[in-house]
């Protein structure tokens, strides 16, 4: 058994103003999930209802639905509530289906894979 310290219950009492109010999580993959916060422990540890993962690649971007969804507290790098009154996104972004955006990550990642291997193959020119 853990004991929670005077950081844990910090955290506690801030994660309670949240509860049942909309929230934009980002995740130390880089992922950004977007729900509605129902319930949380001493850890950070968090279920969203209505979660969904929010795909941007260059000016597309697509909501993937995932539904009730628990966070680990530990992959948890910024949490921070969505003003609803305000447009979630610029005028030039472009939503589009989860296929169309798997494919746009897809290319994105086949082109920086290309980058870095186009580097590797350049190392021996480096003149210093």
């Amino acid at each position: 058994m853990s004991w929670a310290g005077p950081e844990d219950i910090y955290l506690s009492t801030s994660l309670a103003s949240y509860l049942d109010k909309k929230l934009l999580v980002l995740l130390r993959d880089g992922r950004k999930l977007l729900g509605t916060l129902r319930s949380f422990d001493q850890f950070a540890n968090a279920v969203l209802e209505g979660a969904c993962e929010r795909v941007i690649v260059g000016d597309l971007y697509c909501d993937i639905l995932l539904g009730l969804y628990v966070i680990r507290g530990e992959n948890v790098v910024l949490i921070g509530e969505l003003d609803l009154e305000k447009e979630d996104l610029p005028s030039h972004m472009t939503r589009v289906s989860e296929a169309e955006i798997k494919r746009a990550q897809k290319a994105e990642r086949e082109a920086s894979e290309l980058k870095g291997t186009m580097h590797k193959r350049m190392d021996f020119l480096d003149m210093d």
